[in-house]
């Protein structure tokens, strides 16, 4: 079997990346949108699938009290307008790691990827948990550290990172180029 791999963009969602979004979305929007495109642009130019996941919560009265973002069926759980979409293939997730959908789980073994090179949000959150799962899924997992976003102390970051290089993950820079370093 040859090698397959994809890119897999993360819950780059209105509610976690718009101008007027919770103060705890801390991220550098513009920057990590910009960055994310060009992951997207070289991957695909390399004849790789681009997968997109969203983040979903039950469109049901505790999570629209409680939660607040991403609810299944209002504006805030699309993709961030920005954000190439250049595939139709979405997936919804309602748990951290992307292997806990389905459909997910069911498309990439169909289409045989061997490895997955994630990006997106949040590197202590769904993209670390995603990477796990991969793992655990016996695939490769490449980490493009400057096309995450991360809201967590420096100290976390470095020990989900820690945690994940020990299970065999890969952190590179996609780089100005499209070149990994």
């Amino acid at each position: 079997m040859s090698d397959k791999t994809a890119l897999v963009v993360i819950d780059m969602q209105e509610d976690y990346l718009r101008e007027n979004r919770k103060k705890m979305f801390s991220y550098d929007t513009d920057a990590l949108v910009t960055a994310v495109n060009k992951a997207i642009a070289v991957f695909r130019e390399k004849g790789c699938d681009v997968l997109y996941v969203k983040q979903v919560f039950q469109n049901i009265i505790t999570n629209r009290a409680f939660i607040g973002f991403t609810i299944k069926g209002t504006p805030g759980a699309e993709i961030y307008g920005k954000v190439d979409v250049v595939s139709d293939k979405v997936f919804e997730k309602f748990f951290s790691d992307t292997f806990s959908a389905k459909a997910f789980r069911k498309h990439v073994v169909k289409e045989g990827y061997t490895e997955l090179v994630l990006c997106g949000l949040d590197e202590c959150g769904c993209v670390g948990a995603t990477a796990k799962g991969a793992v655990k899924a016996g695939l490769k997992v490449t980490m493009l550290t400057d096309c995450i976003g991360r809201r967590f102390p420096d100290k976390k970051v470095q020990k989900m990172r820690d945690k994940l290089m020990a299970l065999g993950v890969r952190y590179v820079e996609l780089g100005q180029d499209g070149i990994f370093r």
